[in-house]
Order: C-alpha cells, then structure tokens, then sequence
C-alpha cells in the first residue's frame, strides 16, 4: 500500500504545499534530510487562529496540530516527489499558542505525531518538541516543523 493510499484509507487528502509568506524557502534538503519550514495551522483554506485552553479546546487544538501535519507532507512531498521516499520520521517540533496554566501542549501535538505514525507505522516514530508560546505568526493556534530523512 502506498502512502498516498494509506491517507485515502484514513480519510485524509493531502492540501497543496503552501508557498512561503516571506523570505524563506518551504523546505530545504540536506544530504538524506528534509528541514521543513514551520506549518501554521490551516483547515479549507482557512487560518485556525486562536489561544489553546481558553479559546480552543484540547480536542481543537489536536485537530489544528493534525491539519499542520498534512501541510508538512504536502512540502515534504514536494521535496521529494513521492511520500514513498520518506524512510523516518527524524523530528517534530511543535508551538501551541497557549493561555496562561496550560499545560497540555504535549497532547496537542500527538494531534501530529498519532498522524504521522499512522501513515507510515514505525517509520513514523519520532523524536518531539512540545512549546507553549504566547503568540504565533497571524494569530495561529499551532504551528509545526519537521524533519525527515529521506532517499
């Protein structure tokens, strides 16, 4: 089974890759590794803004952390042609825009990581930075980067 139809499997449908919004490139391949810029929070189209625990709650802000992560397999995609050519999952870091005394953001991004290794099994195990922030470029809930090592 490829990725692609692993995706379709779970109900999910890879968005375009986002351009950036400044000076700075989607992606940048080192040797067998993808950097990804980081991927703010966006659901059909739209921007998911808002602060974790007093505007969205954990289930929102799992699901904003989710739509991060296609987001990055769309770049990673484009980096490299074919999800297929994805070997592991090396890194996930993750930024919540949280209130005051929240301190779940760990739960928000298995949002990603539940994601990640659902589309690719074991290669989808990974090492993960979970930060509450106080803001986030235009008002996001969550942001997201990563890196993958690839053919």
């Amino acid at each position: 089974m490829t990725i692609e139809e692993r995706l379709r499997d779970l109900g999910l449908a890879l968005p375009p890759a986002p351009a950036p919004a400044g000076n700075y490139v989607p992606f940048v391949r080192a040797g067998d590794l993808v950097f990804t810029a980081g991927q703010i929070a966006m659901k059909d189209g739209k921007l998911i803004t808002g602060v974790v625990g007093r505007d969205l709650d954990l289930e929102a802000a799992k699901e904003a952390a989710k739509a991060c992560c296609l987001l990055g397999l769309a770049v990673a995609k484009s980096a490299v042609g074919d999800l297929g050519n994805v070997l592991q999952v090396v890194k996930v870091n993750g930024f919540v825009r949280s209130a005051p005394g929240f301190t779940d953001q760990p739960k928000v991004l298995n949002g990603a990581s539940d994601m990640l290794v659902a589309v690719f099994g074991d290669r989808g195990r990974h090492a993960r930075a979970a930060i509450g922030v106080s803001e986030l470029p235009l008002g996001a809930a969550v942001e997201v980067d990563f890196i993958f090592r690839v053919k």
